[in-house]
C-alpha cells in the first residue's frame, strides 16, 4: 500500500536512535507575566527545537487583551485552545473558540486573537523564529517612536493590516 504523500527526507542519519528527548514539567513558573496578568511560558523555543517550532502557552489575565490583524511572511502560527473562551480573527471575521478548537494560519494569513481569563492556549510557529525577544519586549512596555516599532516589528515578521 502506497502513502499518500511521502515523509520527508531524513534529517537523522545515525544507525541506532540515541537518547535525546527532554521533558518540560508542569507546574514551571511562566517566562513572562504581562502588567494585565496575563503570561506566557516558554514550553519549546526555536533554539531548543533546532529552530523547527516554537511552542508557547499563553494565558490572559483578567482584563481582555491580544493583538490586532496581522500576519507573518516566514511563519505559520497554530492555535489550540486549552480553557475558557478565545476570539480568533480567521482573515475573514473574528470567530469565538472554546476548550479544544485549533486554528492553522499558513504564511501570509491574516490573524489575530483575545482573550480574558481565565482562558489559556498554545501557539505553535513553525519555523521556530526568535518569538522570546518580541514576546519579552512587548511585556516591558518599553516606549518606542514610530520608526522604533517599524524596524522592531518587521524584524519579528510582524505586518499589520
Amino acid at each position: 500500500m502506497s502513502l499518500p504523500r511521502p515523509y520527508p527526507p531524513p534529517t537523522y542519519e545515525a544507525a541506532e536512535g540515541e537518547a535525546s528527548a527532554w521533558l518540560g514539567r508542569s507546574g514551571t513558573p511562566p517566562e513572562i507575566t504581562y502588567r494585565g496578568g496575563g503570561t506566557c511560558e516558554y514550553l519549546a523555543t526555536g533554539d531548543q527545537t533546532d529552530h523547527r517550532f516554537g511552542l508557547y502557552r499563553w494565558t490572559f489575565g483578567e482584563t481582555e487583551s491580544g493583538p490586532d490583524p496581522h500576519f507573518h511572511r516566514s511563519i505559520s502560527e497554530q492555535f489550540y485552545v486549552l480553557s475558557g473562551e478565545v476570539r480568533l480573527y480567521d482573515g475573514r471575521a473574528w470567530v469565538t473558540a472554546w476548550s479544544g478548537d485549533f486554528l492553522y494560519v499558513p504564511e501570509g494569513g491574516i490573524h489575530g486573537f483575545r482573550g480574558a481569563g481565565p482562558a489559556s492556549m498554545l501557539l505553535m510557529f513553525a519555523p521556530g523564529g526568535p518569538r522570546e525577544d518580541y514576546f519579552e519586549t512587548l511585556a516591558r512596555g518599553e516606549p518606542m517612536s514610530e520608526q522604533e516599532r517599524a524596524d522592531f516589528m518587521d524584524r519579528h515578521d510582524t505586518f499589520w493590516v
